[in-house]
């Protein structure tokens, strides 16, 4: 029971957190690197997880890795992307791109 702390600790945190507390699951892995946390949640709640620019995500590992550290283990969280989820959106430049005038039509070339 022990062992699983990190496991029930992350549950515990993330059920508080979204609205979908019954659809929460996580996948609990121990290999030689250390212990892997996979998350999975409703699709709806993936924003409040990850948080503005992953803030919420990068809080929630890093209160993972202490509980971890507390017992002696390395931890890690994996939070799976839902099926469907968002595809990557191309890089664009914030400014807004200028009207394009009608001086050429005015030269009479």
């Amino acid at each position: 029971m022990a062992k699983e702390q990190d496991k029930e600790f992350l549950e515990f945190l993330i059920k508080s957190l979204v609205d979908h507390p019954d659809e929460v699951k996580i996948d609990r892995k121990v290999d030689e690197m250390g212990v892997l946390l996979s998350l999975t949640v409703n699709p709806e709640d993936m924003g409040q997880v990850i948080g503005k620019a992953g803030s919420t995500a990068r809080a929630i590992r890093n209160l993972v890795r202490i509980v971890g550290l507390k017992n002696h283990a390395r931890v890690n969280l994996k939070i799976e992307e839902p099926v469907g989820g968002r595809s990557v959106r191309p890089m664009r430049d914030s400014r807004p791109e200028p009207e394009p005038k009608g001086d050429l039509d005015d030269l009479n070339l």
